[in-house]
């Protein structure tokens, strides 16, 4: 039995149960998402940083416009006055996402993965823009992530495609899901599928740093199976964190999900966004080097390798040109650190700021690399080249191992010289 014996029933179409998550900053490209689409599975993009990830595929200039008319408060501690432009920000989603579309050839979907601790200083609005403006350049369905979304079903509900588009949530616990049903159902509008995101997924994660191996996947997924199946909701669920192989996913979709769905193994693959040295560093990773630390400004526990260049940041707050993790009255927790280790500083010693780090200028330059649990097992994926580098996969070579692959085998791609 393998993976490619199952199908995964969304709606009136049928695909192959393989989805690949929506890692950003750009992490999950087009390019990545199109190679699931191709294969007659499903892929995903991110909008995290939509305006920063314009600037760099199209050139654009959203975030040195945004650093120009904030110039004047670039060394003040108070960041309220930092708006996002809802133009240019429903104009960058626009642009990414019918790029992304324009590109399908295949039988399969392209989802994007939005995450509502994206507050950009203004919650609600920035949220329904990115939301409103994606269902308008097509995309196919909005993966609700990072939070309990509780409101943003009521964001979408006066958009025309909001019965049309798929809509998915992500979540850790059967309550979360309850807790987001309850307004799906005022509304009429169930979730199209559910994700059930175990403690061995990578980046945010919705358990306790010091809790979170006392959860199981195969628990939380069997409690909102049958959950799903008392109160006769018509609703697949779909398996995430931690599945390494295609008899991981396999024994998943033997349970009744009907769909799994995998990044880590695809964080290397050619089509990922990580730069290629970046790749190299995963690939080398050893078990202690993967931690899970409170880093992240939004709250939210985060797995990632220690190594990560972010994690020793001492640098001032970019928020004027970023700030997409700023609340709605302008606070993050990286700008109380960074000022608060200012204010200790001796004199000619270096900076150094704890607890906290610039999540914004470490995802967009890819210094914050987060991870899945199963991150050390990267180098049975691949090939060891002459010159001590590891051989990087395409997604098909990674795609097409889960979907045929049996017995926990992993198929290293063809050895290139």
């Amino acid at each position: 039995m393998k993976v490619d014996n199952f199908r995964f029933q969304l709606g009136n179409k049928e695909y192959v149960p393989i989805i690949i998550g929506g890692m950003g900053v750009n992490i999950s490209t087009t390019e990545l998402a199109i190679s699931a689409e191709k294969l007659g599975g499903i892929g995903h993009i991110s909008d995290a940083e939509v305006c920063y990830v314009c600037d760099s595929i199209f050139s654009t200039s959203y975030t040195t416009r945004k650093r120009k008319k904030y110039s004047y408060n670039v060394n003040n501690i108070d960041k309220s006055d930092l708006y996002f432009d809802l133009e240019e920000v429903a104009e960058a989603q626009k642009k990414y996402v019918e790029h992304t579309m324009s590109q399908k050839s295949g039988n399969g979907a392209i989802f994007m993965n939005c995450m509502e601790k994206l507050t950009m200083r203004n919650s609600s609005d920035t949220l329904r823009t990115r939301l409103c403006a994606a269902m308008d350049a097509g995309i196919d369905g909005l993966t609700l992530a990072a939070g309990l979304n509780l409101r943003t079903l009521d964001l979408m509900k006066d958009h025309p495609r909001f019965h049309d588009v798929k809509i998915g949530i992500i979540i850790s616990s059967l309550r979360a899901l309850t807790i987001f049903l309850k307004r799906a159902v005022k509304l009429e509008r169930l979730p199209d599928y559910i994700i059930v995101e175990g403690p061995l997924a990578g980046g945010h994660l919705g358990f306790g740093p010091d809790d979170w191996q006392a959860y199981d996947l195969q628990t939380i997924v069997s409690d909102v199976l049958n959950f799903v199946k008392q109160e006769e909701l018509n609703i697949p669920v779909i398996a995430a964190g931690g599945i390494f192989t295609g008899t991981d996913a396999t024994e998943f979709l033997k349970t009744g999900v009907a769909a799994v769905q995998v990044a880590t193994r695809f964080t290397i693959s050619r089509e990922a966004g990580l730069p290629s040295a970046v790749k190299q560093h995963y690939i080398n990773a050893e078990k202690q080097d993967i931690v899970i630390n409170t880093v992240s400004p939004t709250g939210y526990p985060m797995r990632m390798l220690k190594q990560s260049p972010t994690l020793r940041y001492s640098m001032k707050p970019n928020c004027e040109g970023l700030g997409y993790l700023l609340d709605n009255h302008g606070k993050c927790g990286y700008i109380d650190a960074y000022y608060k280790a200012l204010e200790t500083k001796e004199e000619g010693k270096h900076l150094e700021i704890t607890g906290q780090t610039c999540l914004c200028t470490g995802m967009a330059k890819y210094d914050c690399w987060t991870c899945g649990d199963t991150t050390y097992r990267l180098k049975d994926t691949t090939n060891r080249l002459d010159d001590g580098t590891w051989q990087l996969p395409s997604a098909e070579d990674i795609f097409k191992d889960y979907q045929f692959s049996t017995d926990h085998a992993i198929a290293k791609p063809e050895r290139v010289s």
